[in-house]
């Protein structure tokens, strides 16, 4: 088994979601953010003022997924979240060691 970290923008999950629904991605876990990678910020203008933000929104998406499924997971988001721009985000993908569901006690694949 595979754990899927994404990190991207905000703007792109719904678009994400909806293509890894159709992979077949039962469940995800979504939590919004806020960080900075080689962007290093942003210059942004408020009320006419201008000033510069370090720490951009994004968006962090995680999947526990099956060693079959994972490269095609990794390769959807990289396609639907790419606008081709700095700050896209970046695609982690971990060993899952293992797995229970709470509610049956499954385990391993059947719990995901």
């Amino acid at each position: 088994m595979k754990f899927i970290i994404a990190i991207i923008k905000p703007f792109k999950l719904d678009e994400v979601r909806e293509a890894l629904g159709s992979l077949g991605v039962a469940g995800m876990t979504v939590t919004e953010v806020k960080g900075f990678g080689r962007q290093k910020g942003q210059t942004e203008i408020y009320r006419g003022a201008e000033y510069s933000t370090n720490m951009l929104p994004k968006v962090k998406i995680e999947i526990a997924a099956s060693d079959a499924l994972a490269p095609q997971i990794v390769e959807t988001i990289q396609k639907i979240a790419s606008t081709e721009a700095i700050g896209d985000g970046k695609v982690f993908v971990l060993d899952l060691a293992s797995a229970v569901r709470i509610r049956t006690g499954e385990s391993g694949d059947t719990a995901l």
